[in-house]
């Protein structure tokens, strides 16, 4: 079961688009009306120094602040957009609570993963979430059964020690997961470290003529991160990624020379860069 990703949700309607010159419009065409229904001749609403207009302007920017505040209140109660405290009040009622010093992003997939694995069973990502839970060392946890037997493997990505869990870490993992108020009766499960294949990377770059000619060297570190960002257990690492990731604004053309060919990665594994090798080959229109 693939983890719930409300980044591909429809925009919210409940959320609105906040226009200040429309609301504007809206006022002045209010007082225009109302002018017109009690005989008054008003033709001066177009002038800067009108105080119709200036008390209208005035309205409309409070009536702006105003429904802002109501998209706030909206997007406190939605989980894809609730930040720090809001996001502990929604994500408690899902049983969630954020460890110390846990980010908005890491709580918000594990609060996620709590909703999906709402059930009677042991599912997937309930004991991802738990896995996540149990440390803010876990990076990632991948969740499989081996074969068709009761066996499941936790295998845990470390966000530290170059991504290799030690026994410490877990220990803890297995600790969260053995709570008889998590695993299931009739499961057996083995909490390992995650295998980590490093894979080097070499390209030829091409720099666009106004191109700051640093920008070759600012790009593995570039690379890495989008890397730490997007990759994880299982996530292939394909060259169409590479090259994507690469084309920089500046970069006229790339070609990858490795790896040859698209990185697949098992579950229970991952990829981590090793040498990035990136050589200038001058530049081009």
């Amino acid at each position: 079961m693939s983890t719930i990703d409300p980044a591909t949700f429809p925009p919210p309607e409940a959320i609105e688009t906040l226009d200040f010159e429309a609301i504007l419009v809206e006022i002045m065409a209010d007082a225009q009306s109302r002018f017109d229904a009690a005989g008054i001749a008003y033709d001066v609403g177009g002038l800067e120094t009108d105080p119709v207009k200036i008390v209208a302007e005035a309205a409309a920017y409070r009536e702006m602040l105003l429904r802002a505040r109501v998209n706030d209140a909206v997007r406190a109660n939605l989980l894809a957009f609730a930040r720090g405290a809001d996001l502990d009040h929604l994500a408690a009622f899902y049983d969630a609570v954020r460890l110390p010093d846990e980010g908005d992003e890491r709580f918000r997939l594990r609060t996620l993963l709590a909703v999906q694995g709402r059930s009677t069973g042991g599912t997937e990502p309930r004991y991802r979430a738990v896995a996540l839970g149990a440390s803010l060392r876990v990076a990632d946890a991948a969740v499989y059964r081996v074969g068709t037997t009761p066996q499941i493997e936790i295998a845990v990505v470390a966000a530290d020690n170059n991504g290799v869990a030690d026994a410490g870490l877990l220990a803890l993992v297995s600790e969260a997961i053995e709570n008889a108020a998590v695993r299931m009766v009739n499961d057996t499960i083995r909490v390992i470290a995650a295998v980590t294949d490093t894979i080097d990377v070499a390209a030829r770059i091409w720099l666009l003529p106004d191109a700051a000619g640093s920008l070759v060297a600012a790009l593995p570190a570039a690379l890495r991160a989008d890397w730490a960002a997007e990759g994880g257990l299982g996530f292939d690492l394909t060259r169409e990624w590479l090259l994507a990731r690469l084309m920089k604004t500046g970069v006229q053309r790339v070609e990858i020379l490795a790896p040859a060919e698209t990185v697949v990665v098992l579950p229970g594994r991952a990829v981590a860069l090793g040498a990035v090798d990136l050589t200038m080959m001058g530049r081009d229109r």
